[in-house]
């Protein structure tokens, strides 16, 4: 059986207070994310300047929803999850690579050598393509592993219309719509992480994904909600995407919307973005402004239709054509001799 070895990446997040900090700073040294003419000088002077300047905010809000970020736990559940699913075709071993936070690109390679593999599959776990996410974690993996990989990695740049990742998001949001009383009375309220225009303006295809997502799900899920998309988190006083979720929450409620079912559609994981700024921030502006009802659907997290998405990407990546479905006669017929 083939041995495939997948590199799982994300962004990562600071699983205790004392490690807010020092993921700031490494968030903000990312020439992906700091970047300005001379912007290699100033860089980490700026980078330890904003993570001092705000990480007892930014741990304050870590410790209202458990002390720390849950990403490594859920990333690590997602790589035992789709090692699961692939294992009646493949022999398959998932190694966590984090952009900012343990474990680093350069200790999953420390893993990924002890461990002998036929293929190399690069999967980031971002389903919409952004320079701010998969190409600065690939780049990442390029730096990091000079030398120290020969073997050329197959990659899976983004997934954001895979049919599967589709049929997760629409299956959150029936969840939620099917526990509340009034569910035609809801508006869906898609928001996606937020990019700065700069990245934008210079050819980044993230906003095009999240659009093409959003059309997909709600073509697929046949709703008479009407929905709306917007973009969160914004940092800094440079231009972002709009409209925010602030403003969106602010414009809905002038219009007399009482009903929000939030969607956090770029995201694959719970983490602060959404389980604070989301369900703690936005819920409170939510309820001043009159909201009645408030309701975030869960993360996709362990959702067996993501981890089946993520296999299909795998088994196409290393030769079944058709994915799950040539895996699946495959094993068939071997079962059959």
């Amino acid at each position: 059986m083939k041995r495939v070895a997948i590199v799982l990446f994300q962004l990562g997040g600071p699983e205790n207070q004392a490690a807010v900090e020092p993921f700031l700073y490494n968030l903000f040294c990312d020439p992906d994310i700091i970047d300005f003419p001379l912007a290699w000088i100033a860089r980490k002077p700026l980078a330890k300047f904003i993570s001092t300047r705000r990480s007892k905010t930014v741990a304050h809000h870590y410790a209202e929803i458990g002390g720390g970020s849950p990403i490594g736990r859920l990333t690590a559940d997602q790589g035992r999850a789709l090692e699961a699913v692939l294992a009646p075709y493949v022999e398959a071993k998932t190694f966590v690579a984090m952009r900012y936070w343990h474990p680093l690109t350069s200790e999953a390679l420390t893993d990924l050598a002890a461990w002998p593999y036929d293929e190399l599959v690069l999967l980031p776990l971002y389903p919409h393509y952004s320079y701010a996410t998969t190409r600065s974690s690939l780049k990442e993996w390029k730096r990091q592993s000079r030398g120290k990989v020969t073997q050329a990695a197959r990659i899976v740049e983004s997934f954001y219309d895979h049919p599967s990742y589709i049929e997760a998001l629409r299956a959150r949001v029936d969840e939620k719509l099917l526990q509340l009383q009034n569910p035609g009375e809801v508006h869906l309220v898609f928001s996606a992480h937020g990019l700065p225009m700069k990245l934008i303006n210079n050819g980044d295809p993230y906003p095009v994904h999240i659009s093409k997502t959003m059309n997909l799900v709600l073509e697929r899920g046949g709703w008479p909600n009407p929905g709306v998309l917007c973009y969160q988190s914004r940092v800094g006083p440079q231009k972002w995407l709009e409209p925010s979720l602030v403003q969106t929450i602010d414009w809905l409620a002038e219009e007399g919307v009482k009903r929000m079912l939030v969607i956090p559609i770029s995201f694959v994981t719970d983490h602060i973005e959404t389980l604070h700024e989301i369900n703690i921030e936005a819920r409170e502006q939510a309820e001043k402004l009159g909201v009645k009802e408030f309701v975030m659907t869960d993360g996709l997290n362990d959702s067996p239709y993501l981890i089946r998405a993520l296999a299909d990407l795998v088994l196409k990546s290393v030769g079944f054509e058709r994915g799950m479905e040539t895996a699946a006669q495959t094993a068939g017929s071997a079962r059959a001799k």
